[in-house]
């Protein structure tokens, strides 16, 4: 079986992506990147085990996630701060894995890869670079997500969840700023129960 990591949150667009993945009997492997910031990478662990799937958490420099912020902080709002930032992990964790997968969807803006940045980091890394909801809108990811998952959803400051921002935002109050400043309000998930056995 061939080994894929996919890039772990907990969420449901991750969940959703390695859960496609095992159904196309790739071995899966889940991967949460951590900055030491917060040991937020626990809600990830919780959700791995729901899902029944090995799980390993990459703990990175924090001076990657420092730069993001200080990019957020400068710009007044997160985009380029977390796109910055993915693209960070996701060369750091190419020198590493063969097949790095992430639950990137159609209608997602950041963090997303254009064509040619996966080209690009396909043919330097030699690896595989994998997006399998890319196709898929939100209505298609929704009904997926309702027939596979349990999720709590709400939003994302209440979240207990494993995902970039979430780091980020203890960041910005370490720097004695106010998230809410930089970050519009938005909801997110976590699967929490799976109604289908992987």
């Amino acid at each position: 079986m061939i080994k894929a990591r996919v890039l772990f949150s907990g969420g449901k667009d991750s969940s959703l992506t390695a859960l496609l993945l095992k159904k196309l009997n790739y071995d899966v492997e889940l991967i949460t990147v951590n900055f030491g910031i917060l040991d937020s990478y626990r809600y990830a662990q919780e959700t791995s085990k729901i899902l029944n799937l090995p799980h390993k958490v990459e703990f990175l420099d924090r001076e990657i996630i420092e730069k993001s912020v200080e990019i957020i902080l400068k710009d007044g709002y997160p985009s380029n701060g977390i796109q910055y930032l993915h693209k960070s992990v996701i060369e750091i964790l190419s020198d590493k894995y063969k097949i790095i997968c992430d639950g990137t969807r159609r209608d997602d803006r950041v963090p997303r890869l254009s064509y040619s940045e996966i080209q690009s980091l396909e043919m330097r890394k030699n690896l595989e670079y994998l997006t399998p909801l890319m196709g898929f809108g939100h209505k298609t990811i929704n009904s997926l997500v309702e027939k596979y998952f349990i999720i709590s959803q709400g939003e994302s400051t209440l979240m207990l969840k494993s995902d970039y921002e979430t780091e980020i935002r203890e960041l910005i109050k370490i720097k004695d700023k106010k998230p809410e400043d930089y970050f519009p309000k938005h909801n997110q998930s976590r699967v929490v129960g799976i109604k289908y056995k992987i």
